[in-house]
């Protein structure tokens, strides 16, 4: 009972420090997100937008918003909990963990339920910004926002994965570069896959971020590419998956003992 105490304590800190960490530098977790999908609600939603037409029987522009919604969760999660551990390392403070009392469950615990609040508090700002460009009826909001639990929680535990492996600050910007950014705009954010002819449309149902954008838009628009429970089932394999092998490389201690 005394451990699980000890860990309920550590759980409470860590993770009350990592959200006050999002809090305290706003500027950098919060706007940038507003600004960007202002930016694209202005040049691809009523810009060019108008010139698509509709898409599954919505606007481009409502069919545009999930997408949005889940790119800023699945970047804001994943940035978080990899630039937040990795500097803990940076700093040498995860040498205090490691001695600290507690189990790799409650350090992992603590940064993915931190990338979770700021995947849901970005994912909120980007959804009242289009809000202010159309009226958006959500369809069924459990599944809207399971799917952003999952999508926040699934690229927390990848970023956290990303920042143990990290050696120096370039290679926690390695990943978000040059694998989240093209999975993101081939992931059917802008575009519905039935679009696309083969084998492309193929081609990116192995994509993951393309269940992750459907499930949400299901969620919102009662519309999806693919299958939902298909989509729920590769999410859950996912954060079983990524989970089963953080906690790995912490029991291990696999990058963190220099």
């Amino acid at each position: 009972m005394s451990q699980f105490a000890d860990n309920l304590i550590a759980f409470q800190t860590l993770t009350r420090r990592e959200v006050r960490r999002i809090a305290r530098i706003w500027t950098q977790t919060l706007i940038p997100p507003i600004i960007t999908t202002t930016l694209y609600y202005i040049i691809f939603g009523k810009l060019i937008g108008s010139r698509v037409g509709s898409v599954e029987g919505f606007s481009y522009m409502s069919y545009l918003v999930p997408g949005m919604i889940m790119m800023s969760v699945v970047n804001g999660s994943y940035i978080n909990a990899s630039s937040s551990f990795f500097g803990v390392k940076f700093q040498r403070s995860i040498e205090e963990m490691l001695v600290a009392p507690m189990s790799p469950w409650t350090i992992l615990a603590s940064y993915i339920t931190a990338s979770i609040v700021r995947g849901l508090a970005v994912g909120a700002l980007v959804l009242g910004v289009a809000l202010c460009f159309i009226h958006l009826p959500v369809a069924h909001i459990m599944v809207a926002l399971l799917a952003v639990l999952l999508g926040s929680g699934i690229f927390g535990l990848a970023g956290l994965i990303n920042g143990i492996y990290a050696k120096k600050f370039d290679d926690v910007a390695l990943v978000p570069t040059f694998v989240i950014t093209p999975l993101t705009y081939l992931g059917g954010v802008f575009y519905s896959i039935n679009m696309l002819a083969e084998p492309w449309r193929a081609l990116s149902q192995i994509n993951p971020i393309l269940y992750l954008v459907n499930t949400l838009r299901f969620g919102m628009l009662g519309v999806s590419d693919v299958h939902v429970g298909v989509a729920l089932a590769v999410m859950l394999l996912f954060t079983l998956a990524l989970t089963v092998f953080a906690l790995y490389l912490l029991n291990r201690g696999i990058g963190l003992r220099s």
